[in-house]
């Protein structure tokens, strides 16, 4: 499940890569912030900042909670969770959202901005004129996040610069200086809002504990598949229902209610960390990731499953992929102990999934799988 970005209370809109090349971003704030800034935050407590940024994640009212450097940090946080969630998305390491952050402290104070500097927008105050994609799409902190990223991650030797050195070399400043005052505070930062995403941590994939062998026999599943692949269905459109498609007559109540409610999120975008809880909504930590897509789907049934891919490949009990019945949790990528995807078999050879970052709730078909277990959670 790699499968985390996302900010509170901004507009979701539809986050697509941008085509072609753009280097030139100039600053809407950066006179105004930087004259209006004195001295470096290099004296940041680091475990205050995280029990502040935990405590506005948790719903603390922003009102309430002062964090050295943010003057406003109910709507600050939470782009900076974007920021981070997109960054842990792409595989992008830490120092690189670090910079992240730190540059978008210095172009807007981390503000999704309507306005700035010629036509700069929103968080990176990139431009529409410079090829950063429309307004509409730079406004969209997710889409804003992973431009950013884009264009960092094509600059030679990135992660040997300063972090002043790589913010300067993707936005090209008037001020290229600037971003150094903010390193303390992203890197606050970033400590902080990595801790509150499921798995972000680079571990290594944990080895088998002793299990019943009658189990690991089972969840092994080799080059086993079921009978229906799903080829009979042709090509699925994203974000849509096969034509023909039904939930099987046989199929459990309970994986009845919990499919129907999954198919109910098709089409909206993937959100690494996302809850699942509004993924129609205006809040992108509500949109899905593909183990919070299996738990609030099941949670509709009245079954209750733990968050994440890795706790869930222990749910319920093993079964082959030669028995699938509509409702079993299908795993892939990774190993079969540690796996790092999970989907929802839905009969017919067919499985509903959030897939990645950029991709929408979806249903593909079971050929295209390469399943490492199988768990039966009813």
């Amino acid at each position: 499940m790699k499968g985390i970005a996302a900010g509170i209370g901004v507009v979701v809109l539809s986050p697509l890569l941008l085509a072609g090349t753009a280097m030139m971003m100039a600053s809407s704030s950066e006179a105004s912030t930087t004259s209006g800034f004195s001295g470096c935050l290099t004296d940041i407590d680091t475990d205050a900042v995280a029990k502040q940024v935990t405590d506005i994640l948790d719903g603390a009212d922003g009102k309430d909670v002062h964090i050295q450097g943010l003057d406003l940090p109910a709507e600050q946080v939470p782009n900076a969770q974007t920021i981070v969630a997109t960054g842990i998305s792409l595989d992008v390491p830490k120092k690189g959202q670090i910079i992240a952050l730190a540059t978008a402290m210095q172009e807007s104070r981390l503000r999704n901005l309507n306005s700035g500097d010629r036509d700069s927008l929103g968080l990176f105050q990139q431009r529409p004129s410079q090829g950063w994609g429309t307004a509409q799409q730079i406004r969209d902190p997710v889409y804003a996040s992973e431009q950013f990223y884009k264009h960092l991650l094509k600059v030679d030797g990135w992660q040997q610069m300063k972090v002043t050195q790589a913010a300067q070399a993707v936005q090209k400043s008037g001020y290229p200086d600037a971003y150094a005052q903010w390193e303390d505070l992203a890197t606050a930062l970033q400590k902080a809002i990595a801790k509150t995403f499921p798995d972000a941590s680079e571990a290594k994939p944990a080895k088998d504990t002793a299990k019943d062998k009658d189990e690991e026999s089972e969840t092994s599943t080799g080059d086993c598949a079921p009978d229906k692949d799903g080829t009979s269905f042709g090509r699925i459109p994203e974000g849509s229902v096969p034509k023909g498609y039904k939930i099987p007559a046989d199929a459990d109540p309970k994986a009845r209610k919990a499919i129907e409610w999954a198919m109910h999120q098709l089409g909206t975008l993937y959100q690494w960390g996302g809850s699942c809880t509004d993924s129609h909504g205006p809040d992108l930590m509500g949109r899905c990731d593909c183990s919070s897509l299996m738990q609030q789907a099941y949670a509709h049934a009245d079954v209750k499953l733990t968050r994440t891919t890795y706790t869930q490949v222990g749910e319920g009990k093993a079964v082959s992929a030669k028995n699938l019945k509509p409702g079993d949790l299908i795993f892939s990528r990774g190993t079969a102990a540690r796996p790092e995807h999970v989907g929802m078999y839905m009969g017919e050879g067919l499985v509903i999934e959030a897939p990645r970052t950029t991709k929408p709730v979806r249903i593909t078909p079971i050929k295209d799988w390469d399943i490492l277990a199988v768990r039966r959670v009813l």
